[in-house]
């Protein structure tokens, strides 16, 4: 199935959702009332018509810049340190060993809980929700870099030390390489994880930011409102991991592409 079709039936599975979403609002039933009560749900055409008039006001480009700064610098940070660290503990067994329970303790707490305090280190600015969101994505790619590392195949390693490969060279033609898929597989997890982080950082305490419109939103029980910064959100982070499929595309040239048609007895 070519690509054509595939973003043919995405966009279909998209519009079937907010055709549903507005016959279920607007609708009326037997009883004279929609399926779906508008109140607690809006209606897509309302969310849209919110979502355009923000966009033409200008009202929402401060925020939206904020939160996209905080997304990027913790998606960024955190990535690179995941990689650094993964590639060290992968090739370091004995630092592996010993650090193993320290970081499964540190994965295993919970982020939210973390918020406050980056909020009292590093004040309501933008870095304590870059902070919570370097901790989010840092995890998700370290343990793939590590897995992937040491999913290397023994016998390529073998074949390349008897050509005489150094370590250098072993990491940038053999590791990197086979890493590679697993970095990019925990990149596109990554980017909703750093959107989480700036987003839950601006709910808690913020300014500005899409995080603090939709908190705003929920104190006056405007729904419109809320679905309209998540619709947002929604975007730009579809955005952002079609950026990353198009450098995936880039640096994995040499991957083999999948089959498109399975072949018959």
């Amino acid at each position: 199935m070519n690509r054509r079709t595939i973003l043919l039936l995405q966009i279909l599975v998209g519009l079937g959702f907010f055709v549903i979403w507005h016959f279920g609002t607007t609708v009326p039933m037997p009883n004279g009332k929609p399926l779906i009560n508008p109140f607690f749900f809006s209606t897509p055409l309302d969310v849209l018509a919110r979502t355009w008039k923000d966009f033409a006001s200008g009202v929402i480009w401060r925020h939206l810049y904020v939160t996209a700064l905080e997304m990027v610098l913790a998606f960024i940070i955190g990535s690179v340190l995941g990689i650094v660290v993964g590639f060290w503990f992968a090739r370091r067994a004995l630092t592996a060993a010993v650090f193993d329970p320290y970081v499964k303790a540190a994965n295993a707490l919970p982020r939210v809980v973390l918020a406050p305090i980056f909020a009292l280190w590093f004040g309501l600015g933008i870095w304590s929700k870059v902070a919570l969101g370097v901790t989010l994505v840092f995890f998700v790619v370290f343990f793939n870099v590590y897995q992937g590392v040491k999913e290397v195949s023994p016998t390529v390693l073998a074949n390349a030390r008897m050509l005489g490969m150094n370590n250098r060279q072993l990491l940038r033609h053999v590791y990197m390489p086979s890493a590679m898929s697993w970095v990019f597989s925990s990149l596109h997890t990554s980017v909703g994880f750093a959107l989480v982080g700036a987003v839950v950082g601006e709910y808690l305490g913020s300014s500005a930011g899409l995080g603090y419109r939709i908190a705003q939103a929920e104190g006056v029980f405007d729904v419109t409102g809320v679905f309209s910064g998540m619709l947002v959100l929604t975007a730009f982070v579809i955005l952002v991991d079609l950026m990353v499929s198009a450098v995936e595309r880039r640096l994995l040239v040499w991957r083999p592409s999948a089959p498109t048609s399975t072949a018959q007895g």
